[in-house]
């Protein structure tokens, strides 16, 4: 589950928190209905041995950053194109997440 959760008040700084949540550990895996085996793990890099995987990123107006979805990426959270690889070999279609944060308006002179 990926959550981007953007806050502004009155301040130039935009906080920007991906909160990139999935399950870690191998007992608490979901089982296949079908097959009664437990699914196959996705992450087998990041943090692996930490209950959950978040990262917490503050963006200013005017910044973007460019998010890993693929759980290969040496530079995790952030994408070094890793996608690209697993794409060619598997044809797939994974990509990164793109966040930008706007600029703020100008005031404007009554």
């Amino acid at each position: 589950m990926l959550g981007l959760y953007i806050c502004s008040k009155h301040t130039s700084k935009v906080a920007v928190s991906a909160k990139i949540l999935f399950r870690s550990s191998f007992s608490t895996l979901p089982t296949d209905e079908v097959t009664s085996e437990k699914a196959e793990r996705f992450n087998k890099i990041v943090d692996v041995y930490s209950p959950k995987v978040v990262s917490n990123i503050t963006l200013s107006p005017g910044e973007k950053v460019i998010l890993c979805r693929c759980w290969l990426s040496s530079k995790f959270p952030l994408c070094d194109g890793s996608h690209g690889k697993h794409n060619k070999a598997t044809g797939d279609n994974l990509g990164p997440v793109v966040v930008t944060v706007s600029q703020q308006p100008k005031a404007q002179d009554n």
